[in-house]
């Protein structure tokens, strides 16, 4: 395994489709905008934001020190997102709790882990 797999400072990237119900196109344009949050009992940490791009994807890289700090040890974040249209929610994906980062499949050598959270049907 890379060292580079180990190191907590470097960059992780989540991504995530997003497709409308009813249509199954993809859901883009600057009007949709995603902010993936890391869930704890003190308050949810806001990891990155990012609109959706022309394939309804969402691409947010954060580093380790975004989730953890002094007061917080946490070594897997437990992720979602939450999709806005015109800064409305109008869609929160599952939680998906304990997220091993330092077993992901996907690895950028020199990057970092890649998140694929999946795709996900909503209202658009």
């Amino acid at each position: 395994m890379s060292r580079y797999s180990l190191d907590p400072e470097m960059n992780y990237e989540v991504i995530a489709r997003f497709i409308g119900k009813g249509h199954e196109l993809p859901v883009t344009g600057g009007a949709y905008t995603a902010k993936l949050y890391d869930a704890d009992i003190t308050g949810d940490d806001h990891l990155g934001e990012c609109i959706l791009d022309e394939n309804g994807y969402v691409k947010i890289k954060f580093r380790h020190a975004d989730f953890s700090g002094p007061l917080n040890l946490e070594s897997q974040p437990d992720l979602y997102i939450i999709v806005f249209k015109h800064k409305v929610e109008i869609f929160k994906t599952i939680l998906v709790e304990d997220v091993d980062i330092k077993s992901i499949g996907k690895f950028k050598m020199g990057e970092g882990g890649v998140i694929d959270l999946g795709t996900f049907l909503i209202e658009s």
